[in-house]
């Protein structure tokens, strides 16, 4: 895929990641530019199983006849439609933050400001959250004599204490905080306005970190009781808010103008943008809270925090503190590189792309990450961590073997259809008012995400494993060897790349890394589990390929059969239709194809789905 600007357009001149591949670029032309039911006991239950955790009879007899186990796809199913309405409602979100705002350096300015509070909050304590305490809940669940009821009120406690202590300091520092997200260049006079957007949006804005952490925990609280639903329907809430906001946003202010896509804000409009986003996260947490009593938690600050077992979870995360301060350390290298691509590119006069482009594109490839690895390895979390604890390895292999296969037997096919209609679906989802001339700049990044995305999945659903097992310590080695690849190749790429190809260069890095990271982190989970069904895996992969590569050859010359992959002159409605009709071929083709060769794990997927729509 070409990462050409569109036509009309130059870019600016610094080698272009292509030249790394060995290509060469074509002159520019010479005009202008521009990443979860059973209820509770009601009373100590000492020897009883706990609610989400399944019953330690062999797996086998709870898996189809692929390895695909039933419970979790139905378990996962839930937790999917929530996710996918969540995507639907984020794409009407993206669609009016490019309309109203652009694709260079006044989008980067928000998008920037609004992301810092997520990774602050993910730098402070989303690894513990998301990792350690799910396993920790379940045990106490499982061995404490009140089902876990004191393990819970102290950790909510803390939580409360810790976030809040930490988000004050945060508004606080909110100048030194954005130094470290905005190139250097962001400190010359020329920058000074829109350096003082980005520290007024990371003002209203980093007040989320409070509610994003207890928004997680709260979920996971729920996960750990097997209510996997309301955590992944909440986000909607914030979604819609942020619709909300957006359209008053157009509606007063308008679309930003073409002189003044480099542009800061006023204060008016960062007050609205700021504080819209942020009452979006806390409506996100509010829903969970009837569904937590609901659930049969009640409740009461505790502060007895000494010698009550907490200490065994704050040893197991030092280590995963540790893996997150490595991943975020990588991230804040990627975003300031990334701000260096539009800010550069507003200095010259040029189109670059930035962060804004670089997270939507992401964004959008998490998509079925989101929807379907996400969902399924939260509803096996509880299996697996039930199962390290009974120390039966051969159940955790077999129940996180069979899931990764079902798990890429959607992500595969997903990102493989994103490749062959990404010109159309960057036109459907970015090409309207302040980004109508310029959508085609996401376009070499999703086609770079789509194998990243793979190999994430896989490094992914390994850490599931490797929490289970807590060997915590194991995944905070392996991050640190992902992020130093990431920082290594980031730093080359974007040093060698023209402003047009920053995104697409971090996103190659990106992929890169995370090649490393899949392989060690199968490689080492492997010999700790004594195998992870290694030879399945790989016949799986010999029915998949093909498969893929046949439907996606096949819509690919269908496609070509329409016009340019990416058309300045078609409307985001013919690109939906296009895009529409070559994914309903794709689809045809991989189920006859995957049917024939008998690919297991893709027709299970299809027979469960038919069977809810044969319910309703």
């Amino acid at each position: 895929m070409s990462t050409e600007p569109p036509p009309g357009k130059h870019a600016a001149p610094r080698r272009g990641w292509a030249a790394l591949l060995g290509r060469r670029r074509p002159a520019p032309p010479t005009e202008p530019p521009t990443e979860p039911s059973p209820e509770p006991p009601t009373e100590p239950r000492p020897t009883s199983v706990p609610p989400g955790v399944p019953p330690s009879e062999p797996l086998d007899e709870a898996e189809g006849p692929d390895g695909v186990d039933k419970r979790v796809l139905g378990s996962s199913a839930v937790m999917a439609a929530g996710t996918i309405v969540s995507r639907l409602s984020g794409y009407v979100r993206g669609i009016l933050l490019a309309a109203a705002l652009g694709t260079q350096m006044h989008a980067d300015l928000f998008a920037i400001g609004n992301t810092i509070p997520n990774m602050v909050y993910i730098l402070l304590a989303g690894g513990v959250f998301n990792a350690v305490l799910v396993p920790q809940l379940v045990r106490a669940m499982k061995n404490d004599p009140d089902a876990g009821e004191a393990y819970v009120n102290r950790i909510v406690t803390l939580s409360v204490l810790f976030l809040g202590t930490v988000t004050v300091a945060l508004v606080l520092a909110a100048p030194w905080v954005m130094s470290l997200y905005l190139d250097s260049d962001f400190n010359s006079p020329e920058l000074a306005a829109q350096r003082e957007s980005a520290i007024d949006f990371a003002r209203y804005c980093l007040p989320q970190v409070f509610f994003y952490g207890m928004f997680v925990l709260v979920g996971q609280i729920l996960n750990a009781r097997g209510k996997f639903g309301p955590m992944m329907w909440a986000p909607i809430a914030n979604n819609v808010i942020s619709v909300v906001v957006l359209v008053v946003y157009l509606f007063v202010f308008g679309p930003v103008a073409k002189d003044d896509l480099n542009s800061a804000y006023s204060s008016s409009q960062e007050l609205v943008l700021g504080i819209g986003s942020t009452l979006g996260i806390v409506a996100q947490l509010l829903i969970l809270l009837p569904f937590l009593r609901a659930a049969g938690v009640r409740y009461r600050p505790r502060f007895d925090f000494v010698g009550t077992g907490l200490g065994r979870t704050f040893r197991l995360a030092g280590w995963t503190i540790g893996f997150v301060i490595v991943n975020q350390l990588a991230y804040t290298v990627v975003v300031r590189l990334a701000s260096s691509g539009t800010s550069a590119a507003a200095a010259e006069g040029e189109l670059g792309t930035g962060y804004f482009v670089y997270s939507q594109a992401f964004l959008i490839m998490m998509v079925p990450h989101s929807v379907v690895t996400v969902s399924l390895m939260t509803a096996i979390l509880p299996r697996l961590s039930g199962a390290a604890a009974d120390r039966d390895l051969r159940r955790v292999a077999s129940t996180l073997a069979g899931t990764l296969r079902t798990t890429l037997a959607f992500v595969v096919p997903a990102v493989t259809l994103v490749v062959v209609v990404a010109g159309d679906l960057a036109n459907v989802i970015w090409g309207y008012g302040a980004a109508s001339d310029s959508f085609g700049v996401f376009v070499p990044s999703l086609v770079l995400f789509a194998p990243a995305m793979v190999l994430f999945t896989i490094h992914y659903s390994m850490l599931r494993g490797f929490y289970a097992l807590e060997r915590t310590r194991t995944v905070f080695f392996v991050q640190c060897l992902i992020a130093t690849v990431n920082i290594g190749l980031a730093v080359l790429l974007v040093q060698r790349a023209n402003l047009y190809d920053t995104a697409p260069a971090l996103v190659l890095a990106y992929g890169l890394a995370y090649a490393v990271g899949a392989l060690v982190s199968y490689t080492v989970l492997g010999r700790a589990l004594g195998g992870l069904h290694t030879g399945r895996f790989l016949l799986f992969w010999l029915k998949l390929l093909p498969t893929v590569a046949v439907a996606g050859g096949i819509a690919w010359l269908l496609r070509l059969q329409v016009g340019p992959v990416v058309r300045d002159d078609s409307s985001p409605l013919q690109a939906a239709l296009t895009a529409g009709g070559v994914g309903v071929v794709f689809l045809l083709v991989l189920l006859l194809v995957a049917r024939l060769l008998r690919l297991g794990e893709v027709n299970e997927v299809v027979s469960t789905v038919t069977r809810r729509l044969r319910r309703r």
